[in-house]
């Protein structure tokens, strides 16, 4: 006999992503309070949702990236300033300089490679959720992952995916 458990009032999903988008916010106002440095080898790639609100970056970058994008920050970003909801950053792109804004709730990865940590969030916004499709022929249910869960990854990453999936 199996028995659901019951559905929880309690928003832990989004509790659990939200504090998850503080480390990415920790983590940059480090770099901030130093003067805008990264330490050592530290560099950043951060994908976010392009199309998210809040999120301000030119036209020309969202005609290039209408969903998602990801921006590194390793040698040549300045301007960085993050307040408790996002931060935001000067980078050229093409040789044109360029300064962006993006709110935390927006983010949708974030990765350190030079010690091989990431995080990876879902998308804050219910309105920004993939739009429905035809399951792909690798999701078949005689397959290893047929508890619709990826297995895991025992590859020594520090990579933490959160991914609380949705009540129907």
């Amino acid at each position: 006999m199996t028995e659901t458990p019951p559905d929880s009032l309690i928003p832990y999903d989004e509790i659990v992503q939200e504090a998850l988008r503080a480390v990415v916010g920790r983590v940059l106002g480090q770099v901030e309070a130093g003067g805008g440095e990264l330490p050592g080898a530290h560099h950043f790639y951060i994908t976010f949702k392009t199309h998210a609100p809040g999120v301000s970056i030119p036209a020309s970058l969202i005609a290039r990236f209408p969903d998602e994008m990801t921006i590194v920050l390793q040698n040549k970003f300045w301007d960085l300033a993050v307040s408790d909801s996002g931060f935001s950053v000067g980078l050229t792109f093409s040789g044109v300089p360029a300064k962006l804004a993006i709110p935390f709730s927006a983010i949708t990865a974030f990765v350190d490679p030079a010690v091989d940590f990431g995080l990876q969030f879902q998308a804050a916004d219910a309105d920004l959720d993939p739009e429905p499709h035809d399951d792909a022929e690798n999701d078949s249910p005689d397959g290893p992952h047929d508890s619709g869960r990826a297995a895991p990854v025992e590859d020594g990453s520090n990579v933490v995916t959160v991914d609380f999936g949705k009540k129907k």
